[in-house]
């Protein structure tokens, strides 16, 4: 593509876009930006350049876009969530390129979503909502309803009202979804036509008069979401049974969008199987949940991750049908490991773009490093990634990597962006995702940078996101450049990446345990017979569950009773701990301090510390302490254990299991008598009993910062293991073998 007749004479200085640095192609996208943003005076040669590009038909040109998130429909057509949105809706892609098609990822599971997926056996469908109003085209509303101008503009800003407007916990219920009008301002309601009247009063009855579906309270819910929700199972027969077929959920889609404006066929959900992301990170520790990543502080790098379908992933044909015909192919600017990656997981979609072999591949890069997910790498955990990194972070974990999937990468330039705006961001732990030209190229990607940051969103807010009309542009040139010099594959091969950066053999989709809704039904029922002393403690339990799915339903079913004790009645000893819960194997009950119940975060870590020690349960007959049998091992003590005969156990835990366990927690058995286990410590040694231990260790593995004090226990597992001497490699792989123990044998999930 820097070959082409033009780029190759863009190479000159252009002292008025300040642009030395920048490659051709990057002067040349610079120019169209300028030139048509300012109309101003650039270099008469440039200026010729942006003419020819601004004049490039892209009208027959299809375009095939993938992701999820706000960046995904942030290019589409802005950010309708914004407030100023409704006011300039004609622009981003879909203004230049009219047959778009976008292919969205289904795996988000977080606010209204999350809600929705404890009730009803469907994907994640947030990202359709707001790509629905992302892709309203005005003219459209205009040649549907018969309106003028003025009318089209209070149209637009009534669909954004009742498509945004998100219930708050005080909403009754039954006026505001029968009638989703009545969440409009009051000074727009008469812009609505009457045909769209008549829709949304009738998917707002379905969702209000419930029938076949599930009651539904709206508090926490965005109204668009529900709509979808019910244009959807309206479309599959009114059956919430199972999940609906993909014909179903494009039926309902493309009714929202046929009557809001926006095209219909083009918007694609990835999949219909309801799926759930699993990330594995590089110390063995795997969980499952989306919405973990953001919050997550594992210290460690995401090593891969997977979807877990409920059932075998449908290959939606017209989101195929739409990548192979594609003139051009863009993976969305959006969280690399949350809605980047898991689009391509999906079945035959990225085998589709390897196909393709006329297309230009685009590959948008985020403007910042991400908490959770690209903050830590794999070369060095004490910086995020660059943008080299993100191409192996596919060739990680898409299966077949990263060969014929992107062409270039399109990074955002910030060398204008004011360093108070970069200073504010470095206070939030927020740094610029670096653009590595040279590595880049090494691995046999065009690298671009660009300004296609929005400076009057920036001015207006002090935020910085992606100016969709910039982004636009940018594609556009990249576009025509393509037409002048078709991109192929790099002459010579990248070199091979080292072998812990290589694609996965094994396919990254998992078949799921069952629906979540299925799941939170089940948890509910297991704690149906459970005795809350107070009730809160219930509620408190569920959402721990729900957040950390990982718990399955038979560790909920082992609290068979949780009761808060007072200060003055407490009397366990603080001789091993200082934490404020414990499981009594005595009457089978999990006690918690008064005191917790004015601080919700440690009572929610202390009641994960205790759901595992109720999991290993009551398993211990007697416990005592000794002087050691050898005289030699003087100043030195022993704890030793004898076990309940397993019939008499309440332990989640096979008889081989536990054994395991017990060795890994440093405990050794004894060579003659079955059953028996001890160790033996220097009288001033620190020990953490076996029950305890598995408890500390359940809660850390679930969520790190519920159990900080175990982070100093494994802090081994952040050194390489060749780095170690003797002794502390064994510490290494006894602690390795702990994680991969909870995870295969008390979490369940793949070894």
């Amino acid at each position: 593509m820097q070959h082409t007749r033009h780029a190759q004479s863009a190479s000159c200085r252009n002292t008025d876009m300040n642009t030395d640095y920048a490659s051709p192609i990057e002067q040349l996208i610079d120019a169209v930006i300028h030139y048509r943003s300012t109309a101003a005076n650039v270099s008469p040669l440039l200026q010729s350049m942006a003419e020819e590009v601004l004049s490039y038909n892209c009208s027959e040109k299809r375009v095939a876009l993938l992701g999820g998130g706000t960046g995904l429909s942030t290019i589409v057509g802005g950010n309708s969530q914004l407030a100023q949105w409704p006011e300039n809706p004609n622009t981003g892609l879909k203004q230049t390129f009219p047959l778009l098609d976008v292919i969205v990822c289904t795996t988000d599971d977080g606010r209204s979503t999350g809600k929705l997926l404890k009730q009803l056996p469907m994907i994640g469908i947030g990202d359709i909502r707001k790509l629905c109003l992302s892709m309203i085209v005005p003219g459209r509303l205009q040649e549907i309803y018969r309106l003028g101008m003025s009318e089209r503009r209070d149209l637009v800003h009534l669909i954004h009202a009742v498509f945004n407007h998100r219930f708050s916990g005080e909403t009754p219920a039954a006026p505001a979804l029968a009638d989703p009008l009545l969440t409009a301002p009051a000074q727009l309601r008469s812009a609505c036509p009457e045909p769209l009247q008549k829709l949304l009063r009738e998917l707002g009855c379905f969702l209000a008069n419930a029938g076949a579906m599930p009651s539904i309270a709206p508090h926490g819910h965005c109204l668009g979401n529900l709509l979808l929700t019910a244009s959807i199972f309206m479309a599959a027969g009114a059956c919430c049974q199972r999940p609906p077929s993909i014909t179903a959920i494009r039926r309902g889609i493309d009714r929202i969008a046929r009557a809001i404006g926006a095209p219909p066929g083009s918007l694609h959900p990835a999949t219909a199987a309801p799926g759930q992301l699993v990330f594995r990170y590089a110390n063995g520790v795997e969980v499952h949940g989306q919405s973990k990543t953001s919050t997550a502080r594992r210290g460690f790098p995401i090593e891969r991750v997977s979807i877990e379908f409920y059932n075998k992933p449908s290959i939606n044909t017209q989101a195929i049908r739409a990548l192979r015909a594609a003139d051009l192919i863009i993976l969305a600017p959006g969280s690399l490991y949350t809605s980047s990656i898991p689009v391509l997981l999906v079945p035959a979609i990225a085998d589709a773009i390897r196909e393709n072999r006329h297309a230009l591949k685009i590959l948008a890069a985020n403007f910042w490093v991400e908490q959770g997910e690209t903050d830590i790498t794999h070369a060095d955990k004490r910086r995020g990634f660059r943008v080299s990194e993100l191409l192996e972070a596919y060739e990680r974990t898409v299966p077949g990597g990263r060969t014929g999937l992107f062409h270039c990468v399109l990074s955002a330039n910030l060398d204008h962006i004011p360093g108070t705006i970069l200073r504010n961001y470095a206070f939030e732990g927020k740094r610029p995702l670096y653009l590595d030209r040279a590595r880049v190229e090494d691995l046999g990607v065009m690298p671009v940078e660009s300004g296609i940051s929005s400076v009057e969103h920036m001015q207006a807010s002090g935020f910085i996101h992606h100016d969709p009309q910039k982004f636009s542009l940018a594609v556009r040139t990249l576009l025509y450049a393509h037409s002048q010099s078709p991109v192929g594959p790099p002459k010579t091969a990248p070199p091979p990446l080292p072998h812990a950066y290589r694609p996965p053999k094994q396919p990254a989709v998992q078949r799921g345990r069952n629906l979540l809704c299925d799941y939170w039904s089940s948890v509910n029922a297991a704690l149906d017979s459970c005795v809350f002393e107070p009730e809160s403690l219930r509620k408190t339990l569920l959402d721990l569950v729900w957040k950390n799915r990982d718990i399955r339903v038979e560790h909920a079913a082992c609290i068979k009773r949780a009761l808060v004790v007072s200060g003055r009645d407490w009397a366990r000893s603080t001789a091993w701990d200082n934490v404020l819960g414990y499981y009594d194997p005595q009457d089978d009950c999990c006690k918690f301090h008064s005191q917790l119940m004015d601080d919700p975060d440690l009572l929610n870590s202390t009641m994960l510390i205790v759901l595992g020690e109720a999991v290993l349960g009551r398993y211990i007959e007697e416990r005592s302490w000794s002087a050691p049998d050898n005289d030699c091992c003087w100043g030195s003590r022993c704890f030793e254990i004898k076990l309940l005969e397993p019939s008499r156990r309440s332990c989640l835990l096979s008889p081989q299991d536990l054994h395991d366990y017990l060795l890994l927690a440093r405990m050794v058995s004894h060579p003659r008598q079955a059953g028996r286990y001890r160790i033996t410590l220097n009288n001033d040694d620190g020990f953490i009993p076996p029950g305890l231990l598995f408890g500390l260790m359940y809660a850390w593995y679930l969520d790190n910062a519920c159990a900080p004090v175990m982070e100093n226990e494994m802090a081994v597992l952040h050194l390489p293991e060749s780095s170690l001497i003797p002794h502390q490699v064994q510490e290494y792989r006894r602690k390795k073998a702990l994680v991969d123990f909870f995870r295969t044998k008390v979490f369940k999930n793949s070894p």
